[in-house]
């Protein structure tokens, strides 16, 4: 098995919250100018959205306050 094949059945052997919290660290240890593919579609609707954020129609919570409760409901709909 491949380091990577290793790593990812132990990752999958991680209870719930901690896969949610290896997820968050994996994603903040990409680069930001290293950004997967989107689609056309995803593009459309990131375009759509920072319209209407610019224009002042939909507001947004702070990244740390929209962590803190995902993580608190996976926490409290645990069932392992």
């Amino acid at each position: 098995m491949s380091q990577f094949g290793s790593v990812l059945a132990a990752a999958f052997g991680l209870p719930v919250g901690d896969r949610m919290c290896l997820i968050d660290a994996l994603a903040s240890s990409v680069p930001d100018d290293c950004p997967l593919p989107l689609s056309p579609e995803w593009l459309d609707e990131i375009d759509r959205r920072s319209t209407e954020l610019e224009s002042g129609a939909l507001s947004s919570l702070p990244w740390e306050q929209v962590q803190s409760e995902l993580l608190r409901k996976v926490y409290l709909n645990r069932a392992d």
